[in-house]
């Protein structure tokens, strides 16, 4: 069975509200866990997730603003409290390392587990992560600071074999990794027969992009286009677009015009300006543009896997 979920931790922009936490989210796919900027009180949420602190293998960071990275010390410190042995992997530009290794040699000096910092460079697109079965990729938003997005990807899956044409043709086990590659076969007696007679599709390979913080900027569009969740932020109500461009945010309408240029499955909006008591005004200037759009809630979990099939 798919497992591609991401979890909601914190959704609110720098100021504390008694209502929401600063930005972190957990992609958790196929039992890994991936945790997304880790604002100040991120680990008093993951705790309300039930997941395991040991499944988080990597932390991405995408700027230097306290609200998406103070939470860091606090869960790396509880990681070590909780007995953890394994690396753990924090993605961010350079100035990071700097930043927090005077902190940790202080308060986490007895860690029984390594920190590795791995730089990245927010103003380029590039690939961060890889493994078996997912890609991760940056790539540049527009803020104040250097600020990047994140683009997960699941790498394509191998074809299927039909059981019935594997008796049928007499196919080798050996031969078989490499039909389901896309390969076709040549029976015993030179017939050549084509894949498509032998395989079935797979699965298309599941996408989620996150672009939190940004102005309102097309060039984003190329970098998502097509995936099946969007998290956009949408600090502002379309009344504040000054106020969006100035500070470099982004206002609900602004987010959904990028989600439908992109013809993403689904938009989820966040990043909400404090000012807000209820985000249902964010919500319906999305709507109106992109229907397909769902605010963000601490404990909202999104299932990537169900909207396979769902686009715009």
């Amino acid at each position: 069975m798919d497992c591609f979920h991401v979890h909601i931790l914190g959704c609110g922009s720098a100021l504390p509200t008694k209502r929401h936490y600063p930005t972190s989210q957990i992609v958790h796919l196929r039992g890994k866990l991936f945790m997304i900027d880790c604002g100040e009180g991120t680990q008093l949420q993951f705790r309300q997730t039930g997941l395991n602190y040991n499944r988080i293998g990597d932390i991405f960071i995408s700027h230097l603003h306290g609200d998406h990275c103070f939470g860091l010390l606090g869960i790396i410190s509880t990681m070590g409290l909780l007995g953890r042995n394994a690396p753990l992997r924090i993605h961010a530009r350079p100035e990071l390392k700097e930043l927090m290794q005077p902190q940790m040699d202080y308060f986490c000096r007895d860690l029984p587990f390594r920190v590795e910092f791995v730089s990245f460079y927010p103003d380029t697109h590039s690939l961060v992560y890889e493994d078996r079965s997912l890609e991760v990729y940056c790539f540049p938003l527009r803020h104040r600071v250097k600020s990047a997005g994140f683009l997960f990807r699941e790498k394509p899956r191998q074809r299927h074999m039909i059981k019935e044409m594997i008796d049928f043709y007499e196919i080798p086990l050996k031969e078989i990794p490499a039909i389901k590659e896309g390969a076709d076969f040549v029976d015993s007696e030179g017939r050549l027969i084509a894949n498509d007679r032998l395989t079935r599709p797979p699965k298309a390979a599941l996408s989620y992009a996150f672009c939190s913080d940004t102005a309102y900027d097309e060039n984003i569009v190329k970098y998502v286009k097509g995936v099946n969740l969007l998290y956009h932020e949408a600090t502002f109500g379309d009344d504040l677009e000054e106020l969006a461009e100035s500070t470099t945010h982004s206002t609900a309408s602004q987010a959904a015009r990028i989600a439908q240029k992109a013809g993403v499955g689904k938009l989820i909006i966040g990043h909400y300006s404090a000012r807000y008591t209820n985000e249902e005004i964010l919500l319906q200037q999305a709507q109106a543009i992109f229907p397909n759009t769902e605010l963000a809630d601490e404990g909202k979990c999104f299932d990537v896997a169900a909207l396979r099939e769902t686009k715009n």
